[in-house]
Parts: structure tokens; sequence; C-alpha cells
């Protein structure tokens, strides 16, 4: 596979990167040597994986990574784990692809832990690089455990997130795991508008805020309410058993190297 330093080692250190035109740089030499890797794709809720997921799938096989120990309270936790196996379902429905899905454990009071000292910062400040960080740690460990060959994030598609930091913290996480990182900027070439657009196609959940206890507290985001929505919301609702079909399956090969 391709290491991004192959690409990045290239440019003028003191350039600003493109991280999108390096994106596409990766894929256009995926596609002259006849390969489809396969990416696992941290996702922190259904609309960031709208268009990531019509884009990425024209060139790879994609696995959904839902790892948000930051979303509170736990009744919207699970209200967007479920809105994405939807999304995820509909999706393949609709285009014939087979994206999977792969949940890791929901530890809130880990993710509090690591935030201490940061409760006061403020949004897209570092508290949010520290995020970054733990999130995708999580995404480049299980990819190698499971033998992807890339590990790749959603949060791209946000124009309420830094693409340059979360991409930087890609590049360092991938040193410590032995990782292949694959750069993005997903809402350039109106990959925003495009997730909009496919949120009301899909008629997805788009929720008000990025899930941080501390983020919600300073925009005024009432949590009891979206509590009280997300629990009524949530009645009835099982998307392990409703949508198992989707869930990651480990084939014969992954099997016998492991």
């Amino acid at each position: 596979m391709i290491d991004v330093h192959e690409v990045l080692d290239k440019l003028n250190p003191n350039q600003k990167i493109n991280y999108d035109k390096l994106l596409q740089k990766m894929i256009a030499q995926w596609q002259s040597q006849s390969v489809r890797p396969k990416i696992l794709l941290h996702s922190c809720c259904a609309p960031c994986s709208t268009y990531t997921l019509e884009y990425l799938t024209q060139y790879a096989d994609v696995t959904v990574y839902y790892a948000n120990s930051n979303i509170h309270p736990r009744a919207e936790y699970e209200r967007r784990r479920y809105v994405q196996q939807k999304f995820i379902n509909d999706f393949n429905e609709n285009t014939n692809n087979h994206v999977q899905f792969l949940s890791a454990p929901y530890e809130p009071n880990d993710w509090v832990k690591t935030m201490r000292g940061l409760e006061d910062e403020p949004e897209g400040g570092a508290r949010c690089r520290v995020c970054y960080d733990y999130r995708l740690e999580k995404v480049a460990a299980k990819a190698v455990e499971l033998g992807f060959d890339y590990f790749a994030s959603a949060l791209t598609i946000s124009p309420h997130k830094n693409s340059q930091i979360i991409n930087e913290v890609g590049v360092e996480v991938q040193h410590v795991y032995s990782a292949h990182y694959l750069p993005s900027d997903f809402k350039k070439n109106n990959g925003y508008q495009r997730s909009v657009d496919m949120c009301k196609t899909y008629d997805v959940y788009r929720q008000c805020y990025c899930g941080c206890i501390f983020a919600a507290k300073k925009q005024g985001v009432d949590l009891a309410q979206i509590n009280r929505e997300a629990r009524a919301f949530n009645v009835g609702k099982d998307g392990d058993t409703e949508f198992a079909h989707i869930n990651f399956k480990i084939d014969q090969e992954t099997e016998v190297q492991s």
C-alpha cells in the first residue's frame, strides 16, 4: 500500500498541504496498479459518512468504524449509532455496495479522563485535537488488528472541523501503529453540500452538536431535551439485530493470517 509520506515528502515543507489533492494522487496510484484497498473509516455520525462513502466506495472496500465515546448522553450515542447503521443499510441497497459496520466499545468515562484539564478549551482548540487523537488511535489499532490497508476519518467533511489538524493527527498516529493513514478533505469538491443533499434523500437525522458535553454546554444545547428525544427515538430499535447483515465479517484469509 501507499504510505502518505511517499507523497508528502515531495512537497515543499513550508506550503499548506491540500489533503484533497493528496487523496486524489493516492487514488490515481491505486487505479494505475489495479488495486482496490480495504479502508477502515472512522465515522462520527451518519451525515458525515454520506458523501464520504459515496466517494470512497468508487475505489475501495469500506468498513465504517463507529468509535465515538465522546458522544453524550448515552441515549444520543445510541441514536446516532442506529442512524449510522440504517444509513449504511439503505446506501448499500440503493447503490449495490457492500459497506460493513463495526462499533467500538462505548467508554465515556475514559474519554472524560483523557480530556481532563481541557474542559474549558474553546471549540476547535486543544481539546478537539486530543479528541481526534483519542479516536483515530482506536481506529488505527483496529485497522492493524483486522488487516485493513488504510484507516481514515469522515470528520474532514465537516466545515466546523479543521481538516489540517485532523490530517496532521492522522499522520502522527500512523507512525505509532505502523498503519497507513488515508488523508482527506471530503468537504472539498462540493462534498459538504452533497452530504446535506444525501441526508435529505435518505431522511438522515442531523444532530445540532458534535456530541462533546463540554462543547454542548458552551453552545447552550439543552442536553436534557436531547436525552428525552433520543430515548423516545430508541424505543423498539435494535440496530445490531435489524441490520445484522452489515456487521463486519472476518473473511477466511484474515482468519488464516491471524
